[in-house]
């Protein structure tokens, strides 16, 4: 027989609209780094095709912008409705950077309005240039400070709980928590690395489509040693991740590795299964690499699930998250690598059809690597919703309406879904590279 459950509806939705959102919410923050990156090498090398994927993928922005702010404005309807209790209690804490994260959001907007619309009036470029800077300022600082709301639910702190009641607030120290740097770091690194990648796989795959035109080959140059060096940076933050979560979340590490008995010398362990006994069958082990990862100590004591109440471990699933996330970040960081060998070496062709395949599928998979990353990262800190002070059953709502609600926003996420891959396909069907270079070459001559 049927049975409402508002805590599991209110879990689903939140789950369905971040996993909708964080797309998005990834490409607005990445691409607005790289489309000012072509801009300065083309006003630099005075190369036109550089200026011009600046202003295709400019045209693609705005679009992922559009529906970002849809769903983002859905987050925030969603965290009133469907966990007010959280709110209630968390709220008043974590309102700065919430009210910040607005206004970086505004400041992006503004002058993405001003950017699009002063293209062709200024003689000199760098001064187009320089109003774009306010928007990869504005894009990098909204990821900053919503991902510190985050960051508090992990490592709450800044204030005192007295009777169920928030006292001594210290908003500063909030946003300054101990999960902040990590957190603030790794979302910002990968979404310039997985920006990178998704224009790179489109540049991948137009040339495996026959396309040789000069344009694709820079745009898959540009992308691929920029998404080579973000790939790396990402990686190195993930090391700090490990460290901070050994540290601070000791259990969802634990999970994250299936470590039950905390020893010393502890191997990492890839993929797998559990039996009945909590043994490890069929993994990939590398020996002391939790230990390494944990506390760069190979002889380091690691603790374990043993150590923490059974109602406050998170799923065993994550293991298999962690393992994908991290797979086919070094997947991706090798498939740039060997792009930017054979690009310096003048007897080889990076243009190899195993490598274009692999750097076409590079989008698709970064993008998956970016879902399980943010599953991994709030199911993890699961059964909390803030980690030590309020369980996420204790935070939800109890209201009967979430069901039909869960259903509309499906709807909506579908129709946003469907609507912008039509009008991103008809932008650039519309337009090919070929007829905009050869306008934008006939504009030149007519200005010389």
């Amino acid at each position: 027989m049927f049975t409402y459950d508002a805590v599991l509806y209110s879990r689903i939705l939140t789950e369905v609209t971040l996993a909708f959102h964080i797309l998005f919410a990834t490409i607005g923050v990445g691409v607005p780094l790289l489309i000012a990156l072509a801009q300065w090498i083309g006003i630099k090398k005075n190369d036109p095709h550089y200026i011009l994927l600046a202003r295709r993928w400019t045209r693609g922005f705005v679009i992922t912008v559009a529906v970002g702010v849809v769903t983002g404005t859905a987050i925030g309807l969603q965290l009133s409705l469907l966990w007010p209790n959280f709110m209630e209690l968390a709220g008043q804490v974590i309102s700065l950077p919430l009210f910040l994260e607005t206004f970086a959001f505004f400041f992006e907007a503004i002058f993405l309005g001003i950017y699009l619309y002063t293209w062709d009036r200024f003689k000199n470029q760098m001064k187009h240039f320089l109003l774009l800077i306010p928007v990869v300022i504005g894009s990098s600082m909204s990821a900053l400070f919503i991902t510190i709301v985050n960051a508090f639910m992990n490592t709450p702190q800044g204030f005192e709980l007295k009777d169920g009641v928030i006292v001594s607030i210290q908003p500063l120290v909030a946003m300054f928590n101990p999960a902040m740097p990590t957190k603030v770091g790794h979302v910002l690194a990968s979404a310039y690395m997985t920006s990178a990648f998704v224009l790179a796989s489109i540049a991948a795959y137009r040339i495996l489509r026959g396309s040789t035109h000069v344009y694709h080959k820079k745009a898959l140059h540009i992308t691929l040693v920029s998404a080579l060096v973000f790939s790396l940076a990402t990686a190195i933050i993930g090391d700090f991740s490990g460290k901070f979560l050994a540290e601070y979340q000791p259990e969802k590490l634990a999970a994250a590795e299936w470590h039950f008995e905390t020893s010393e010398k502890v191997p990492l362990v890839l993929f797998g299964t559990l039996d009945e006994n909590n043994e490890v069958k069929n993994g990939i082990t590398i020996p002391y690499g939790l230990s390494i990862l944990a506390h760069n100590n190979p002889n380091a004591e690691v603790i374990g699930l043993n150590e923490f109440p059974a109602d406050e471990l998170p799923p065993l699933y994550i293991h298999y998250l962690f393992d994908l996330m991290v797979s086919i970040g070094v997947l991706l960081t090798v498939v740039a690598f060997i792009y930017v060998i054979l690009h310096k070496r003048k007897k080889s062709t990076p243009y190899r059809k195993p490598l274009l395949v692999t750097v076409a599928l590079s989008g698709p998979l970064a993008l998956l690597a970016i879902e399980f990353g943010w599953i991994f990262a709030e199911v993890g800190r699961q059964p909390w919703i803030l980690r030590g002070y309020m369980k996420t059953s204790a935070g939800a709502t109890t209201a009967d309406y979430v069901d039909i609600l869960l259903i509309c926003f499906i709807i909506l996420y579908a129709l946003l879904a469907i609507v912008s891959t039509i009008v991103l396909r008809k932008m650039f069907k519309n337009n090919p590279v070929e007829q905009e270079v050869e306008r934008m070459n006939s504009t030149r001559e007519v200005d010389l």
